[in-house]
């Protein structure tokens, strides 16, 4: 079995000389306690040195990636393809795939391998002759910098760490200026509550407090230079009928301390706001004109970096923030969150609440591709975002104006925005078809149905006739038979024409002829 050693000074190839040993993991740390017990356990076969620091710092970073460099694969064709037929133990076991892929060696990797690899660590100033322990220590440590250099320099103009950290003290600041806030307004407002009504901005709130103190100084102190002259008389007036409490000059020195304190820190948090902002024009230009400076750096610092965030979907990017809403949704099967962090860009507040999933879908979009613009892209130009915010300018004017175009086409057509319902019709089997029970007559119906509409149309006749007399009678005037015989040939025509539009029937006819009579005994018992 041989093995391979990679070192800061360059490769070396061991060759197990007592493989029986290797089996017992356990106990093979002791057959490398010293020297002379690991030379008869392994034996070097071949050792390659490095030239200079470029080179170790080139075959450290293929390893750290997984790589095959161009000077292990000479080593590995000249000496190992000699012993094809033995295995080759790695510390790596993708790199050992990589070799197995390429060079058709068997490699092995295992605990045995890397308690192995432990023990000639251990004595690796024994183990390689011709090497001194001080030129190994100057090699170990110049391609320690060297490397952790590369790794700084991987893009040394987006090191978006500042952008992190500038965006957490930013929210810091935000919170501890709140609280500070809130205790300088209810602490004087103990001594002077009206104040806090009168002044609504925190910021002026404490720059007066400050300059004067006591409640008692406001008609002789001079607040124009912070307050307008409307609100300065109404704060002059309010101090006189106060019903505040009186404070001593030990408890107004510390509330002034206090609103020292806010106006330092909102000071500093209006500078650390344009740093934010440069920052993140220098390296994210695109993004911060598609979201804005404190969206854009909220974004990268919950990826964890600008290529980081690159890497995500644009799915991924509208739901951060959003994670725990999204397994909430998934577990309870509800709807899922249509947005994250991106809910606070200036896009998003613009639409009404009926399309602010759409436009954060497409903001999501093309806010990937600004990203991966930014973190991958040899431009700077932030042509490409501004050109991207107005696509979803347009898309949302549209969306607010119910425009939505056809994509394809001339795109002069109104798009069909009607949902889409299934509309089933659905047979019901009719049970009259199996019925064995006799069928009621034609003329049963009719009677049965017709009976109800000729009583209504007589009880109306009726009703006529009556308030004919009862019109009559109170004007006092005699009846006279002329009109009578007028009225009677009226009634006659009135239901001649009912009797055309009612369907004939034997049983209606009789009912009709009797009701007609009784109707002349009436009219004569009159006379």
């Amino acid at each position: 079995m041989l093995v391979l050693f990679e070192t800061a000074a360059g490769y070396a190839i061991f060759k197990v000389l007592n493989e029986k040993k290797l089996q017992e993991v356990d106990s093979l740390w002791k057959e490398f306690e010293t020297p002379e017990k690991a030379n008869k356990i392994v034996k070097l076969k071949h050792f390659e040195k490095f030239q200079d620091t470029t080179e170790a710092l080139a075959a450290s970073t293929a390893l750290v990636e997984g790589k095959l460099s161009k000077n292990l694969k000479k080593i590995l064709k000249k000496i190992v393809a000699k012993d094809a037929h033995e295995q080759l133990a790695v510390a790596d076991a993708k790199l050992g795939g990589v070799i197995k892929e390429k060079l058709n060696l068997s490699c092995i990797h295992s605990p045995m391998v890397t308690e192995l690899m432990r023990g000639i660590r251990s004595q690796i100033e024994g183990l390689i002759t011709g090497l001194p322990s001080r030129e190994m220590a100057a090699m170990c440590l110049g391609l320690a910098h060297s490397l952790s250099r590369y790794k700084l320099k991987f893009s040394p103009d987006k090191v978006d760490t500042m952008i992190i950290q500038a965006i957490s003290l930013l929210d810091d600041l935000d919170k501890e200026l709140n609280n500070y806030i809130m205790r300088c307004r209810e602490w004087y407002g103990w001594h002077f509550p009206e104040l806090g009504k009168i002044i609504t901005d925190n910021l002026t709130y404490c720059k007066c407090v400050r300059k004067v103190g006591d409640r008692s100084n406001f008609a002789s102190s001079d607040v124009s230079d912070i307050l307008p002259e409307e609100i300065e008389e109404d704060v002059k007036a309010a101090a006189e009928i106060s019903m505040g409490t009186e404070v001593s000059e030990e408890d107004i020195n510390n509330i002034i301390h206090l609103c020292d304190q806010v106006i330092e820190i909102s000071e500093y948090r209006t500078q650390l706001y344009d740093y934010l902002k440069n920052r993140m024009m220098a390296i994210a230009p695109n993004l911060t004109i598609m979201v804005g400076e404190l969206v854009g750096a909220r974004l990268i610092a919950h990826a964890g970096s600008l290529l980081n965030l690159a890497k995500h979907p644009a799915s991924t990017v509208q739901l951060l923030g959003a994670e725990k809403a999204l397994f909430r949704a998934l577990k309870t099967k509800r709807d899922t969150p249509k947005f994250g962090l991106i809910y606070h860009a200036s896009l998003v507040g613009q639409s009404n609440t009926k399309n602010k999933g759409k436009i954060s879908r497409m903001l999501a979009a093309k806010t990937a591709l600004t990203i991966r613009y930014d973190a991958l892209g040899e431009n700077t130009s932030a042509e490409m975002g501004a050109e991207n915010r107005l696509k979803v300018e347009t898309r949302l004017r549209l969306l607010e104006e119910r425009g939505i175009r056809r994509i394809s086409g001339t795109g002069k057509a109104l798009a069909k925005t009607d949902k889409y319902q299934n509309k089933s019709e659905v047979k019901v089997f009719d049970p009259s078809g199996d019925s064995t029970l006799p069928v009621v007559s034609k003329k049963r119906k009719i009677q049965e149905v017709d009976e109800p509409d000729t009583e209504v149309t007589v009880k109306a006749k009726k009703f006529k006739a009556e308030m004919k007399e009862g019109t009559a009678v109170e004007d006092g005037e005699p009846v006279k038979k002329k009109k009578k015989k007028k009225d009677k040939e009226k009634q006659a025509e009135e239901e001649e024409v009912l009797s055309e539009e009612l369907p004939t029937s034997p049983v209606i006819e009789n009912a009709e002829k009797k009701k007609k009579k009784k109707k002349k005994m009436k009219n004569e018992g009159e006379d």
